[in-house]
């Protein structure tokens, strides 16, 4: 199991990713370009102290990002207001990647054209979104549920 940012603006919101990636050993893909300088100075202020646990890698663009070794198994979900089934139908496999889209823009049609499946958290109709690093704790939860990727209570008790 993966999550991925697509072109993320909000440094914030990469440093909650690296974090809910390094607490639940889930690897995290930033597709670059980012909205703010992603350097290592930004990255270990974003991260805290958690940095070292994550597994993130950078891709400098969409292309390099679906060319990557990461890319070669597992199926692509986009997380997106526009999709055709809900999270908690959706059924999750090991290898998915959990894609986000930008907090302001959302993802172009070029990757809602290559993704393998579209999916969505239903909000009232009043409500516009989540924040994407909310929306990507939840969405990962729910994969890892049901796919039993958690960390077993055995591991946390070492």
């Amino acid at each position: 199991m993966r999550l991925a940012l697509f072109q993320p603006g909000i440094p914030q919101n990469v440093g909650a990713a690296i974090r809910l990636s390094a607490c639940l050993d889930v690897g995290l893909d930033v597709i670059e370009p980012c909205s703010f300088p992603l350097d290592d100075k930004s990255l270990k202020r974003a991260a805290l102290d958690y940095g070292p646990l994550a597994h993130l890698t950078r891709h400098d663009s969409w292309e390099t990002f679906l060319q990557a070794p990461q890319r070669a198994h597992g199926r692509l979900v986009l997380f997106t207001t526009r999709g055709d089934q809900t999270f908690h139908d959706f059924a999750f496999q090991p290898g998915d990647t959990l894609l986000f889209g930008n907090e302001s823009r959302g993802a172009p049609e070029e990757v809602h054209a290559a993704v393998d499946a579209r999916v969505v958290i239903p909000l009232r109709p009043q409500a516009r979104s989540l924040n994407v690093s909310v929306t990507a704790g939840m969405a990962l939860a729910e994969a890892l549920r049901q796919t039993g990727g958690f960390p077993s209570l055995a591991a946390l008790q070492t």
